[in-house]
């Protein structure tokens, strides 16, 4: 039997059928209405069941893509969470390295000021003390020279001529420059 005849035969019962009484429902003769389905059933053709498998095939790969769709969406979060999170670690370690760099020069420029200080300090007193020998050199020679202006004038004038001590005025010098 042919799907479409078993379907018409179907509504031919319903069409037969005996109406219930105060209702719009109709009494069919269940066995007759078994058998037309059987038929229906019975005539379907192959490729409408394999329509039905396909179909609930369809359905479940569509649940499963939809769950790994959502599986790798869910991966793609926590990786843009974790990528995120190392982008804040970095600009973090940025930043706290610009700041170290900052102190570091910082406490270079103070210790270079330092230094600086103390060289000048250090170059200050050896200034003094170069003075001081200055002084004591530029002594020295106005004394040793006034001695050799002696020595020539006593070449001259011999102090034995004039009565003039040598010892004591060579003690005189002595004690002078001591």
């Amino acid at each position: 039997m042919d799907v479409e005849a078993a379907i018409a035969q179907l509504e031919l019962f319903l069409a037969e059928a005996r109406p219930v009484p105060l209702s719009a429902s109709v009494m069919v003769n269940r066995a007759e209405v078994d058998e037309a389905v059987a038929a229906i059933r019975a005539a379907l053709p192959e490729s409408i069941r394999q329509s039905r498998w396909v179909l609930n095939e369809r359905d479940e790969l569509l649940s499963q893509a939809s769950r790994e769709s959502d599986q790798i969406i869910a991966q793609g979060r926590e990786e843009q969470q974790r990528l995120l999170s190392e982008t804040e670690i970095v600009r973090a370690a940025r930043i706290e390295a610009e700041r170290i760099i900052a102190q570091a020069q910082l406490e270079a420029q103070r210790l270079q000021q330092e230094c600086d200080d103390y060289i000048d300090g250090k170059l200050a007193s050896f200034e003094i003390v170069l003075q001081k020998t200055v002084r004591a050199v530029q002594k020295g020679r106005e004394s040793l020279g006034g001695r050799l202006a002696s020595d020539e004038l006593s070449a001259e004038f011999p102090a034995s001529d004039l009565g003039y001590d040598t010892d004591r005025a060579a003690q005189f010098y002595d004690h002078e420059l001591g």
